[in-house]
């Protein structure tokens, strides 16, 4: 067996702009407990920091993160600047803008002009000097508005040098369309997997013609979102998982990668044997009559 197998090469690479990763990258929103943010049950923080090297040495080259993701005994960015830095020259390392959340918890969303402020703070909790990917995350209630004003704030932190590269996160079409007339965008993360609406694919399918990263998440949890995969899996997923002696995760992301060269992935966990399964994932392939099935899947059943 190649010694690629089992690490983040295995699924080939792409590019955030000039900078080339491994399609199987990390997320760290799992990092601070068995939940996100406040709920579940806090991780052991030398057990976080070990999952975060090990990811690394198994060639992880992407790290995607917030500095919302935190408990009251945790951080995601404070765990991947002590257990990384001083940092390796290829890793990129991607945050996310405009949500974020008070000392207490509770979430608020930025103006324009309080963006700069949610950048530094990733500065200075991951302790860089500029961040290599910055995505806009779109509030629900934006889901139909304009982004230009929000967009064109991070333009001029780009242009200041905080920021290395633009993305966008949870957007439509037209929104990609509106931001890409302000500044050059490199990647796009939207929810994404097994039962994904046509809608959601449209976004997919636009980012392939535009030669653009699409990093899907939620995309081994599904419908379950933050809490992680419902109780119970599709029949069709759990055949196929099976037949090639994996676990139901593992075919999710594979099915994922297989949607295009240019979908990532950032599965998370702070366990360290889910860790290496997401990484073998890169190696799985599935068949054509396998990928079918899997797509025929209704957002019901997956």
């Amino acid at each position: 067996m190649s010694p690629r197998t089992n690490t983040s090469a295995a699924a080939g690479t792409w590019r955030l702009g000039d900078l080339t990763v491994n399609r199987v990258g990390f997320g760290a929103m799992r990092l601070t407990g068995t939940e996100p943010f406040d709920r579940g049950v806090p991780r052991d923080r030398d057990r976080s920091i070990g999952v975060l090297r090990r990811a690394v040495e198994l060639g992880v080259n992407h790290l995607d993160t917030a500095a919302y993701y935190f408990s009251a005994t945790r951080s995601a960015n404070e765990l991947i600047n002590r257990a990384l830095a001083p940092y390796p020259e290829d890793l990129v390392i991607a945050t996310k803008v405009w949500p974020s959340r008070d000392p207490s918890g509770a979430w608020w969303w930025a103006a324009p002009e309080q963006l700069r402020g949610q950048v530094e703070e990733n500065l200075r909790q991951l302790g860089r000097d500029h961040l290599d990917v910055v995505n806009l995350r779109v509030p629900p209630s934006r889901r139909t508005g304009s982004i230009g004003e929000h967009f064109g704030a991070l333009a001029a932190l780009r242009d200041a040098g905080l920021i290395r590269h633009l993305g966008l996160s949870h957007v439509t079409p037209e929104q990609l369309a509106e931001a890409r007339a302000i500044a050059p965008v490199v990647c796009v993360q939207n929810p994404y997997g097994i039962g994904a609406s046509h809608e959601d694919r449209a976004v997919l399918e636009r980012c392939g013609e535009l030669a653009l990263a699409f990093v899907p998440f939620f995309a081994i949890a599904g419908p379950g979102r933050e809490a992680g995969p419902v109780a119970g899996e599709g029949d069709a997923v759990r055949a196929v998982a099976r037949a090639h002696g994996v676990s139901v995760a593992q075919v999710r992301l594979a099915w994922t990668l297989q949607q295009g060269p240019h979908v990532l992935a950032i599965p998370g966990t702070g366990d360290p044997d889910h860790l290496a399964q997401n990484m073998a994932a890169g190696a799985l392939r599935l068949s054509d009559a396998e990928m079918a099935r899997l797509t025929s899947v209704r957002s019901a059943d997956a």
